[in-house]
């Protein structure tokens, strides 16, 4: 009895060590503790409500977030300075490479899909693009709206996103103009909610920002946005209908500039990150990404074609 008490004590003593950090403080857990992660801004409105949602299930854990463009998410995940990051690519081979060298090996969930939504100024009567039209505008060979269509203002076009680092850019030169550089009509404004407040007050601006900034039909903010710009359509063949970012389009294939959400980790061990990746990538997380107007991807989502038949 005695020899039992004495190993009861001596595996108690070592669950204690191994529950504290080099710095003797509580390591977290799955479901509680604290830590840093890091977010594309783009990415804000989704991830706010993720984190949101569970932080109320699980009072205990408590995620500090970083929204910041998406090279300087990433490298502040590299650097050991957030535990996990929140991005719309997977590493790079030179980024992974840095995560390896350290004996980390990264942990990848891709949770949903969303996509880069086009808006311009309520005053500005060109809100649909043609796929060829819009990448000759990104691409710097089309400048003016005139130039565009031929009813346009001559006036130029100013392409104007969040940040030159963020995920739009990333993906517009590396997925949709296979070029290391945007023409000179481009220029940043640092984040989501500038690029919106810039193009409804310029009617020659056409606006690049992340679908969750305006998918959330219940949303105030979203709303208030959607009130003061207009989201643009594209149509991928001539005389095709034109679609805008909303979640059937995206769900289908049939919005052009769609993306994946992919939560990136350098846990070592089942932490608080692995376990908020875990929830979003649950029923319950995929829930938000549902209400939020994007698409989930580890659950089937359903979706229903009204009839435009009239009834007599």
């Amino acid at each position: 009895m005695k020899m039992n008490i004495g190993i009861a004590a001596v595996w108690i003593i070592l669950m204690g060590c191994s529950s504290k950090d080099n710095n003797k403080k509580p390591l977290d857990s799955p479901t509680s503790g604290t830590i840093t992660i890091t977010v594309d801004e783009s990415l804000k409105p989704l991830m706010q409500a993720e984190v949101s949602a569970f932080e109320a299930i699980y009072p205990n854990a408590h995620i500090n977030v970083k929204y910041l463009p998406e090279s300087e998410a990433v490298q502040l995940m590299l650097a050991d300075s957030a535990r996990l990051t929140v991005v719309t690519r997977k590493l790079t081979a030179d980024e992974t490479k840095i995560l390896t060298d350290l004996t980390f090996k990264p942990q990848y969930e891709v949770v949903a899909k969303e996509a880069i939504t086009l808006v311009t100024n309520k005053n500005n009567p060109d809100s649909t693009f043609q796929w060829t039209d819009l990448q000759l505008i990104l691409k710097g060979e089309t400048t003016t709206w005139k130039n565009l269509k031929e009813k346009g203002k001559n006036a130029p076009v100013e392409i104007v996103f969040d940040s030159p680092n963020s995920g739009i850019v990333k993906f517009l030169k590396d997925s949709i103009l296979h070029t290391a550089q945007l023409p000179p009509n481009c220029f940043a404004v640092n984040t989501s909610e500038a690029v919106i407040d810039y193009v409804s007050k310029k009617n020659n601006a056409l606006g690049l920002i992340g679908a969750s900034w305006i998918s959330d039909n219940n949303d105030s903010t979203a709303n208030q946005f959607l009130n003061i710009i207009r989201v643009a359509g594209i149509s991928t063949q001539p005389g095709g209908e034109f679609y805008q970012p909303y979640q059937a389009y995206i769900a289908q294939g049939s919005y052009k500039l769609t993306r994946n959400i992919t939560m990136i980790s350098r846990e070592p061990r089942s932490g608080l990150g692995s376990g908020f990746m875990s929830f979003v990538a649950s029923d319950k997380g995929q829930r938000v990404v549902l209400k939020a107007g994007l698409v989930p991807v580890t659950m089937p989502i359903r979706i229903v074609e009204v009839s435009q038949t009239q009834i007599h």
